[in-house]
């Protein structure tokens, strides 16, 4: 029998940021494929740090259909919630494509909600709410896909480990090394109950040191702050923009506005999903 194929897409997350081997990243994905079948097992990982979803379905999805996988993940929507051009209705339209070419192969579909990242970066309220407002309307569009097409959805924007600081890198973005293995473990035991891990689950405990405080702050000085200039010089002008109108609505008490704009956004890009949908068969 040929190997199971496990195929991942995505961003920095499935990349491994944050869970360095050598002189690469590992990752969660990585460490699911250890354990997901007794038999050989066939791992290729297509994500890249900094991928939309726009980069997911024009880059990532060619290859990775031309490997035929029995498994693929589709963990993306962070980068697109810090960029300028957000559109949650071209969000919405990428992911279904992306979902729906794997699930027509026969593939399992992996997928996952996401904490919100002004959350994560400890950013003042003006600013952490238009943020997390879009990541809400991503992960209102991946939680409706998912169950759309039966993908195995792991709810990871919540839980006590988003505050536990043992689980994160020194750029409180990426997860380290123990937060990469609790994503593995909880993707494992998913498709255990389905039957479809038979290996052994990762262990949750890490296997090398967590880096110093001294390595950290190196990262943060030098990296990470790249990594910050690049997402400002993008997003700030808009941010501001956003914040702005944040401390608008809450002067005159009409916050809840911007939560139902928001939502009614979602809704009308999986409605305009099902449109889409019904249309060759009216034809």
């Amino acid at each position: 029998m040929r190997p199971l194929r496990l195929v991942a897409l995505g961003d920095s997350l499935t990349e491994g940021v944050g869970d360095p081997v050598g002189e690469g990243w590992r990752g969660w994905a990585a460490l699911l494929a250890g354990g997901i079948a007794e038999g050989d097992v066939e791992f290729t990982n297509l994500a890249v740090s900094g991928a939309q979803t726009c980069d997911v379905l024009e880059r990532q999805l060619p290859g990775a259909l031309a490997r035929r996988p029995d498994i693929a993940s589709v963990v993306i929507g962070v980068n697109d919630t810090l960029r300028c051009t957000f559109d949650i209705q071209a969000v919405a339209a990428r992911l279904d494509t992306v979902y729906a070419a794997f699930t027509e192969q026969g593939a399992v579909l992996l997928t996952a909600c996401l904490p919100d990242p002004g959350a994560m970066l400890g950013l003042p309220g003006a600013l952490a709410r238009p943020l997390a407002r879009r990541q809400r309307a991503v992960n209102a569009v991946v939680h409706a896909l998912s169950g759309r097409y039966g993908a195995v959805h792991l709810h990871a924007c919540e839980d006590e480990w988003l505050t536990d600081r043992a689980m994160w890198s020194a750029d409180r973005l990426h997860p380290g090394e123990r937060g990469h293995r609790q994503l593995a473990a909880r993707f494992h035991a998913l498709l255990a109950e389905r039957g479809l891990a038979t290996g052994a689950a990762p262990s949750p405990e890490p296997e090398f040191p967590a880096p110093t405080r001294s390595a950290s702050l190196w990262w943060l000085a030098t990296a990470g702050t790249g990594w910050v200039v690049r997402r400002c010089t993008d997003l700030l002008p808009q941010l501001l923009t956003l914040a702005a109108d944040e401390l608008r609505h809450r002067a005159r008490g009409t916050s809840a506005r911007l939560d139902l704009r928001t939502s009614a956004a979602v809704s009308a890009a999986l409605a305009a999903l099902s449109v889409g949908e019904q249309q060759p068969d009216a034809a």
